[in-house]
């Protein structure tokens, strides 16, 4: 029954990894040092709860993104709109520390107590990213669907997190 449960979380972190990976290499420096704390961050009552609504929430954002993407791409302008360097940072380090939040949560989330899975899930994290981001894009491109497979993965895990992380917080109302 364990080896069934650590499977299920590990193919969870690779659906979650592939479906992540097309950030760029800043973000993978985040990405280690947020793992560095995710698991014990998680046994905080309540922020299982939080992680998950995040989760949740950013689902939302890239169910939008996946639903959109093929419009905004016939749309698209040939011209591309400048911007300045200053604007182009921020915007890329905003994006950096996003994506890694939400890959630690969804990999913490999915791995929980199986350790060696968070670890496993964000090697592959990294690796995904630094190596094949521009063959996972391709691939998810052609095959929207594989898309669709991880978001539900990812809302599968946040609504776990949701639901385990509101268990401790209901004994504590109940003790109030």
């Amino acid at each position: 029954m364990i080896l069934v449960a650590e499977l299920t979380a590990l193919a969870s972190v690779v659906a979650i990894d592939i479906t992540l990976a097309g950030d760029i290499a800043a973000a993978a420096l985040l990405r280690i040092a947020l793992s560095v704390f995710a698991v014990q961050l998680l046994d905080i009552i309540g922020l299982l709860f939080a992680g998950g609504l995040l989760l949740l929430w950013v689902s939302w954002k890239l169910w939008r993104e996946l639903r959109n993407g093929a419009q905004e791409d016939e749309a698209a302008d040939d011209a591309p709109k400048t911007k300045s360097f200053g604007t182009a940072v921020q915007q890329i380090v905003l994006a950096d520390i996003s994506m890694s939040l939400d890959n630690v949560l969804a990999v913490a989330g999915a791995a929980r107590e199986h350790v060696w899975i968070m670890v496993v899930g964000l090697a592959l994290s990294v690796a995904l990213t630094g190596i094949a981001a521009d063959a996972v894009a391709r691939v998810l491109k052609r095959w929207h669907w594989i898309a669709y497979v991880g978001l539900a993965i990812i809302v599968i895990v946040a609504l776990r997190m949701i639901w385990d992380g509101a268990m401790p917080l209901l004994d504590v109302a109940g003790k109030l």
